[in-house]
């Protein structure tokens, strides 16, 4: 059970949406005559996400009502705060094989049934109202938007009952020591003696600016939880493996054990901005944290959102609605004049004593058999990436 003194899941109680062995069972053996729906790698990640109560209060993909509210005013019908849609989309064959009223299967890409969906609703998908409202864009070449733009015509909705969750492709690591369900991180909290707890959510290796932001949010809480997304992102991400490997190299060597732990995320990454890291904190809620880290550009891609309007957007909410405290970080980098990390808020020196150093600049240098520097990522992590990039056959040309 949850631990009383934690932070309330959003919407008041944690969804779990996986059935027992027995009703598995039964439900397999009846997905395995119903219509088939193959899910996209988003799907999948949005199906565990569901599953495990990670997307509370959801218990299965939206109806027409909730996805026209949640496109035009981040709720859903009944007027809970929810910045995304979390979408079932098909395509025109499969469309004709399903029934409102009746069931389908969900399956992984490999054949293996996931979950049953019980179909309350199909309908037309909007993207014109989707896409300027959850992206502010309609560009092919925004990674979101072109996900969007990919997938189905109609919109399947209705709940669902996951028999097992999967990785989003074969062959995919399922990091399964530290794939903690919303209700195994709050047990573990509570296990620590935590009450305020700081989620940090990334993407990417975590260099000298992200443990600075994250060692200021230990400042203030009990503990922190590192949470990194392991669903689907952007081909030239770095592996996920790869960056686990220099999350645990870092906590061994610059973290406090008994304030730190690792977990992931099996969620799939929109680059949606804003509304992403409105959704992102409403997650880690979900899990058990009380703050939530919003640094620069938070869950942004290229140039279609302001440096802090992932930021901002909060201050359009009732904190009491958000329920999770968001941590507003200054962009921080080191300064060689402090000779530390510093932000414009705690160093009066300018930018040419400082060093910036971008995500894709990084993996430039790693293409180039580079070592990032010190002021940037600490060289046991550097280690790691070295090791990963000198593996990495060329690309033809």
């Amino acid at each position: 059970m949850p631990t009383p003194s934690l932070i309330p899941p959003h919407g008041g109680h944690l969804v779990n949406r996986i059935v027992d062995a027995v009703r598995s069972r039964t439900l397999a053996e009846e997905a395995a005559a119903l219509p088939s729906v193959e899910l996209s790698p988003k799907q999948a990640c949005d199906l565990e996400m569901i599953g495990i109560g990670a997307f509370s209060p959801l218990v299965g993909f939206a109806g027409a009502d909730d996805f026209a509210s949640i496109c035009k005013r981040l709720r859903l019908a009944d007027g809970t705060l929810w910045p995304i849609p979390i979408t079932l989309a098909v395509n025109d064959t499969i469309r004709a094989t399903l029934a409102v009223g009746g069931r389908a299967s969900l399956r992984h890409s490999d054949g293996t049934i996931l979950a049953v969906i019980d179909i309350q609703e199909i309908y037309p998908h909007d993207r014109k109202l989707e896409l300027p409202n959850v992206f502010g864009t309609e560009d092919d070449t925004h990674p979101g938007v072109k996900d969007v733009l990919k997938e189905g015509d109609w919109l399947v909705g209705g709940p669902i009952d996951v028999l097992r969750v999967a990785a989003v492709s074969e062959g995919d690591e399922r990091f399964e020591e530290f794939r903690l369900p919303p209700a195994a991180t709050r047990e573990a909290f509570g296990e620590k003696g935590w009450k305020t707890i700081t989620a940090f959510q990334t993407r990417n290796p975590i260099h000298r600016a992200h443990e600075y932001l994250t060692k200021c949010a230990l400042e203030i809480c009990d503990g922190l939880l590192i949470h990194p997304l392991v669903g689907q992102t952007q081909p030239d991400d770095i592996p996920a493996d790869v960056r686990m490997a220099c999350y645990k190299t870092l906590i061994d060597g610059y973290y406090t054990a008994d304030r730190t732990m690792l977990s992931v995320m099996p969620g799939a990454m929109r680059y949606a901005g804003p509304r992403e890291a409105i959704l992102h904190a409403l997650v880690r809620r979900n899990y058990g944290c009380s703050h939530f880290i919003v640094g620069r550009d938070h869950a942004g891609v290229g140039d279609y959102y302001g440096t802090y309007d992932a930021q901002t957007i909060f201050d359009t909410f009732d904190p009491g609605e958000i329920g999770i405290v968001p941590l507003k970080f200054d962009h921080a980098a080191w300064c060689n004049s402090c000779e530390a990390m510093t932000s414009a808020k705690t160093c009066p020196h300018g930018p040419e004593q400082k060093v910036f150093l971008s995500g894709t600049k990084v993996r430039q240098m790693l293409k180039e058999g580079k070592r990032p520097p010190p002021e940037f990522t600490r060289p046991e992590v550097a280690d790691v990436l070295l090791r990963w990039a000198s593996k990495q056959v060329p690309a033809a040309r």
